[in-house]
């Protein structure tokens, strides 16, 4: 093993965190001003996580510490490892089944209970809109544009990678993201990115994660949800509990598309989450889809 391995090991999360933050500020003060640390210790970091890797992170433009190729493909994944590792330690992330588990009581934001199921679970906790959806996904062969999706294409939402994250392109009249925030306020967020968007500082981290699981391989993802949003501008936070479906296609130009399929229902596992925390979500704010009558109409 690395001696630089070895002795590192204790201060991993401490080096992470000087990598992290020297990224998002550009800047040596602020980052020791943020962190609390100093300048001899963030530089030590920085060059022991360089050494190790055997690449270099940052390089110097116009007096601005700027991420290199290689550290723009290392940030996302120290910055999960961050995440996960301080949501670990106060009992907020877990596994159930070797899939993630979140729990967060909202003591410093909305509520996050979370948990990923494999997809045949479509088929235990009912929901004809996600099981329309997967069809329609394997139908069009994960082609965004192709006439398969007809169907469900208004009740997708669609992201596009935007630089090391996900921005929106496309938000379905019928999707739940326009029904639960209204036409005007969701039409509006078409153009701003997942940190950008209204649901929250903590649920925004925890959806990066999923889609980056999605865009690096997974393809397809099923999610069961119950978390609080506001249904206006700085309207109070409403009990919303939903299954979501990601699935991974391609834009014409051969770029990597990320879209979006939302019900809101009761029908939810979320382990250690009981019934009476699901139902908390009114009952008029539960979806219908009857895929029938649609094919029907067109």
């Amino acid at each position: 093993m690395h001696p630089s391995v070895q002795s590192s090991r204790t201060i991993l999360f401490e080096m992470l965190r000087s990598y992290t933050a020297l990224a998002h500020t550009r800047n040596l003060s602020q980052a020791v001003e943020m962190l609390g640390s100093t300048r001899q210790t963030v530089r030590r970091h920085i060059g022991t996580l360089e050494e190790i890797r055997g690449e270099k992170l940052f390089e110097m433009r116009n007096r601005q510490y700027c991420l290199t190729e290689a550290g723009l493909r290392s940030l996302k994944e120290a910055e999960s490892i961050l995440a996960r590792g301080e949501a670990w330690l106060i009992g907020g992330i877990s596994d159930s089944d070797g899939l993630p588990l979140v729990r967060d009581a909202g003591e410093d934001g909305p509520v996050l209970f979370a948990q990923q199921h494999r997809i045949s679970r479509l088929w235990v906790d009912q929901s004809p809109l996600l099981q329309t959806g997967l069809r329609c996904w394997a139908n069009s062969k994960a082609t965004i544009e192709s006439p398969e999706l007809a169907v469900i294409r208004p009740y997708l939402v669609v992201y596009r990678r935007y630089g090391q994250g996900w921005i929106c392109v496309e938000i379905g009249d019928k999707s739940s993201y326009a029904s639960w925030f209204g036409w005007a306020w969701a039409k509006s967020n078409v153009g701003c990115t997942v940190q950008e968007m209204p649901a929250g500082a903590g649920y925004a981290r925890f959806i990066s994660q999923a889609y980056q699981s999605v865009f690096e391989g997974q393809s397809v993802r099923l999610d069961h949800i119950h978390t609080e949003m506001p249904r206006e501008r700085d309207g109070p936070c409403v009990p919303v509990s939903f299954q979501r479906l990601l699935l991974g296609f391609t834009f014409p130009d051969g770029e990597f598309a990320l879209a979006l399929l939302v019900d809101r229902t009761y029908n939810l596992a979320i382990d250690g989450v009981g019934e009476e925390r699901i139902r908390a979500m009114p009952q008029d704010l539960l979806m219908a889809f009857e895929p029938n009558s649609i094919e029907a109409q067109e």
